[in-house]
């Protein structure tokens, strides 16, 4: 199953998620088919670099948003279609 989820990156307590296309098999960190942008707790801008159109190509071929990964597009207003 594919899914489209948050790996982590960083460092200690200043973390930088990317928000990836993997298999839900898939370690976190590990393999993944696609970076569809970065999500930045810590910043002054939370996302950076989000591309809308491919998550919309991915959730048309079957992917899965993971619960995160919506809850952070909903609230940093990227619409989805």
């Amino acid at each position: 199953m594919i899914k489209i989820r948050l790996a982590r990156g960083g460092r200690v307590h200043k973390p930088v998620y990317t928000i990836v296309v993997a298999d839900s098999r898939k370690a976190r960190d590990g393999r993944f088919l696609e970076k569809l942008g970065q999500y930045s707790p810590m910043g002054k801008t939370e996302l950076s670099g989000v591309n809308a159109e491919r998550i919309q190509y991915w959730m048309g071929k079957g992917a899965l948003l993971s619960d995160t990964v919506r809850t952070v597009l909903k609230k940093n207003n990227v619409t989805l279609g």
